[in-house]
């Protein structure tokens, strides 16, 4: 399905208008503008932080099923060729979060529009902080969103390696567990003439980071999956100064909570090795942790053999991957599921360069308006 002009102008309207978490306020007017044009005879709307909820009444409403799309942008410099790039500095929906918004407001629209209700209340959720500090657990345990809890909930992500018109997921994990992991080194700080008078934390920093990649080789199951990476390194103020700290940025992700456990165990034994070694103050703080997305079975099978009978869109069974998302909060509580939708761009999700395909929106539009109103029927 093409997707129409509007929806195109949506998303490049939000495109333009990236915001960290919880501190989304253009986001949220902006869509709550878009949502007062729509026929209110069916809506009930509610407001969470910077977060959006919408009912849509049934004409039953023995069931609430519901949608989520998530909000935030992250902290980065756009490199496209947009002439509708982002208009502020330093942020940029790198991870589609902008087409996510998009296409829940697309289905939104269908039914708001629609004739008759269908049977079943549906529920949007607009999620803000999803790329941190994580706004699915706190929405998930607020009244606001307790008040209409839906009975099944459902949610996408696009895919920059599949092409347009597929459709990705599986019964059981999909996303990884994840954990931020912020590591603050330390020591004493002097000239560089005289190392002997002081503690290197450069040089401890670099030790810690050689000896984290090997708990994955080391420590992990090799038949399990996980991944420790560093990513920033901050240390010292100028080339002739021994740094007297060091921080290092990161990430944790596992596929087994039994994974994540022995993983940081395994971090904290190092950290105090390093304490010992470099004679040097350690503190470790995890961040946002977030759980993994499993699919529920049964609801899962039956959407992908939805998808196989009706041909809306080709479907792909993938593998688990180690991409972390705090939907998967909700479906810890709340059986669903969630899918991967190709989005046909050769830069991948966080790159500065991304450009999904437009078309993908139409795609989504089409797939969970009607599988929305085939489930929403009682099935």
């Amino acid at each position: 399905m093409a997707t129409p002009a509007k929806y195109i102008d949506i998303r490049r309207s939000l495109h333009r208008i990236p915001e960290p978490g919880f501190a989304e306020f253009k986001t949220q007017q902006f869509l709550l503008d878009y949502i007062a044009t729509l026929p209110q005879e069916r809506l009930e709307i509610k407001t969470w932080r910077t977060g959006i909820l919408v009912k849509v009444k049934g004409s039953v409403g023995a069931r609430t099923l519901g949608y989520r799309a998530d909000m935030d942008a992250l902290p980065i410099q756009e490199d496209t060729s947009y002439e509708f790039q982002s208009t502020h500095p330093g942020w940029m929906h790198a991870c589609g979060h902008d087409v996510h918004m998009t296409i829940g407001l697309g289905i939104l629209t269908h039914f708001a529009q629609r004739d008759e209700p269908v049977a079943d209340h549906l529920l949007f959720v607009f999620q803000p902080a999803e790329e941190g500090p994580g706004g699915a657990l706190p929405m998930l345990a607020a009244e606001e969103f307790q008040a209409w809890r839906p009975d099944l909930i459902f949610g996408l992500h696009i895919a920059p390696e599949y092409p347009v018109g597929t459709i990705a997921t599986r019964p059981g994990i999909l996303f990884a567990n994840t954990s931020e992991l912020f590591i603050d080194l330390i020591g004493k700080g002097g000239h560089a003439a005289f190392p002997h008078q002081a503690n290197d934390m450069v040089v401890a920093a670099a030790h810690l980071t050689a000896q984290l990649q090997s708990i994955i080789s080391r420590n992990v199951n090799p038949l399990d999956s996980a991944v420790i990476t560093v990513g920033k390194i901050e240390a010292g103020t100028k080339q002739n100064i021994i740094a007297e700290r060091a921080r290092l940025e990161g990430t944790i992700r596992t596929l087994s909570m039994d994974s994540m456990h022995k993983v940081k165990g395994r971090i904290e034994a190092l950290v105090k090795g390093i304490e010992a070694g470099f004679e040097c103050r350690a503190e470790i703080d995890y961040g946002a942790n977030y759980c993994q997305v499993y699919n529920h079975d049964e609801i899962t099978r039956e959407f992908m053999n939805w998808l196989k009978e009706t041909q809306v869109a080709r479907l792909h069974e993938c593998t688990e991957a180690m991409t972390g998302e705090d939907f998967g909060y909700f479906l810890a509580e709340i059986p669903g599921f969630m899918f991967w939708l190709g989005a046909d761009t050769p830069y991948g999700l966080h790159h500065a360069k991304i450009e999904p395909s437009e078309e993908a929106i139409g795609v989504a539009i089409d797939t969970m308006t009607r599988y929305l109103e085939w489930k929403a029927a009682g099935r």
